[in-house]
């Protein structure tokens, strides 16, 4: 019955489009005789699509003629893919990620330090090949903090963490109060300055974030509203401390009222995750999970849960078959790790840890949004036009994620619309729940919707990336549309900037309000003396 809604929902949409006739003059792009494929209303016909001034104004059966055209015969015509977890936010990430389909990219774990987020979007204004957005980070919160860190290199956003990471309090050390209250006023300020949420690796951090100073930083964002995306306490980790630690951001959420984004749960434990998260959708929270179809992930060398005691001794892994060095394309050995650690302990690496067969099962989940946690290769930044075989090596979702997800449909019989849902729709919805204007126009194929759309031919349409050579762009696009733009045409990007910010109005206060033990025992017990406990930004409680 659900579906017959939908259905009779796109029907009822196309006759009131029909109804309205066009001018030829009236178009500033078509695209021509395409399968328009909307996720939202399930519309899914043969149909043409007339965009002006960014925005969708017709789909219709009737001929359309425009300043210009794009023939969509044999393609599918959906919206811009979007990805809420894309660390690569450089010209040349743009690039290769509208390669691959992606017109919205957002960075919701590693994120920008709270009093660089506007300079951040101020540094993509006008020389962005897509949309771009940027939470506030946690991490560099406490690396701010607690290792005062400082420099004009806090404004590369996630990039800065290969700086900051070369020092350990940010994520070794149990602040004081003022110290924690300290960390939460920088998180404030980046979501005063328009962040669409918080962006949190407190699973690099476990050693130094209380659950008590994990719970304050998701109460920073349920202030205004906005999601905190984790990286969960437990990962990589078993698949009873995968979940505990998705259990933690998540009944902190349920707490606050605040929605949440289990970050990649294509770990260990997955379907767990899984349905507890849909469970708590049908219920009717804001909460949902990513995942990436890859059986391998990518971090630093110096991650917590890589050194020693954690990934041999106790989760029982061997260097020799699981880590692998992108530069060499060799494992690593006991050996070759320490010397590598402590030469470089911020080199990225790829980490094999799950079944490959299970890649293709992620993508049939339902309501699950697809993000690639996508690390840039070095140059990390230069001109958007630098010859891709002067890039170094990285992990091939950083290239690839949508053109995976894509040939894995194929090979697998995964519904298209299904596809487009977790690559587009999803993240979109969630989004625009959060208030967030710019994701309620987008992911949509619809009149009055802004027109990121992608054409794409889908016998052909993917992934040359590969473990050894990471940063090889898919092929198979027709033409990628960013606000109305025509950025690519047939595999070729073009030096049209038409990227617009993803984030929320900046506000003129802030709405930090500190810690202390005061405000808590009046609140939550019935006359406790101020000296009766401590209350540091994790709790000793």
């Amino acid at each position: 019955m659900k579906k017959q809604r939908h259905l009779l929902a796109g029907t009822l949409l196309m006759s009131v489009i029909c109804a309205v006739p066009a001018l030829a003059q009236d178009y500033d792009l078509v695209i021509n005789n395409g399968r328009v494929m909307d996720p939202e209303t399930l519309y899914d016909d043969i149909a043409n699509v007339g965009i002006k001034d960014g925005r969708i104004v017709a789909i219709t059966k009737d001929a359309l003629t425009g300043a210009e055209t794009v023939d969509a015969t044999g393609h599918i015509v959906a919206p811009g893919f979007i990805d809420t977890h894309f660390h690569w936010q450089t010209p040349i990430g743009y690039r290769v990620g509208l390669r691959d389909g992606l017109t919205s990219s957002m960075d919701f774990e590693a994120g920008c330090a709270g009093s660089y987020v506007a300079a951040w979007y101020e540094a993509r204004a006008g020389v962005s090949h897509a949309n771009y957005g940027c939470a506030v980070s946690h991490e560099l919160a406490r690396a701010v903090v607690l290792d005062g860190a400082e420099g004009d290199f806090l404004v590369n956003g996630p990039i800065a963490a290969l700086e900051t990471r070369k020092k350990s309090g940010w994520s070794v050390t149990r602040p004081t109060l003022e110290q924690g209250n300290a960390i939460l006023e920088e998180i404030d300020k980046g979501l005063q300055a328009g962040a669409p949420g918080i962006g949190s690796t407190v699973g690099y951090m476990r050693e130094g974030v209380s659950s008590r100073e994990m719970f304050e930083v998701q109460k920073v964002g349920a202030r205004y509203g906005r999601p905190t995306g984790a990286h969960t306490r437990y990962t990589l980790g078993t698949d009873t401390t995968e979940n505990n630690g998705a259990q933690e951001l998540v009944a902190n959420a349920l707490a606050l009222g605040a929605p949440a984004i289990v970050l990649h749960f294509n770990n260990p434990g997955w379907r767990l995750a899984q349905q507890m998260i849909v469970g708590l959708q049908e219920q009717g929270h804001n909460i949902w999970g990513e995942i990436y179809p890859y059986a391998a992930g990518s971090t630093t060398l110096n991650a917590s849960f890589l050194q020693p005691d954690s990934w041999v001794e106790q989760l029982g892994n061997r260097y020799e078959d699981t880590v692998l060095d992108p530069v060499t394309n060799e494992y690593y050995t006991l050996e070759t790790f320490k010397t590598d650690m402590a030469a470089n302990p911020t080199k990225p690496i790829v980490v094999f840890k799950m079944p490959a067969e299970d890649a293709p099962k992620w993508l049939t989940l339902k309501g699950v949004t697809v993000a690639s946690d996508a690390l840039p290769p070095e140059p990390y930044f230069g001109p958007w036009d630098i010859p891709l075989d002067q890039l170094g090596n990285t992990h091939p979702r950083a290239a690839g994620t949508r053109g995976i997800t894509i040939r894995f449909g194929r090979e697998h019989n995964i519904p298209m619309m299904q596809l487009i849902s977790i690559l587009s729709y999803n993240a979109a919805k969630h989004l625009g729940d959060t208030g967030l204007k710019a994701m309620q126009e987008r992911g949509r194929i619809q009149t009055g919707m802004v027109a990121d759309i992608v054409v794409f031919d889908p016998e052909t349409f993917t992934d040359n990336s590969t473990y050894e050579k990471g940063a090889v762009p898919s092929t198979g696009m027709k033409a990628v549309i960013v606000n109305g733009q025509v950025a690519l045409r047939d595999d070729k990007v073009l030096p049209v900037f038409a990227g617009q910010p993803i984030r929320f109005d900046p506000e003129d206060t802030p709405r930090f309000v500190p810690v202390s033990v005061e405000a808590w025992n009046a609140e939550f017990s019935t006359g406790m003396p101020s000296d009766f406990t401590a209350l540091p930004a994790d709790g000793g409680n």
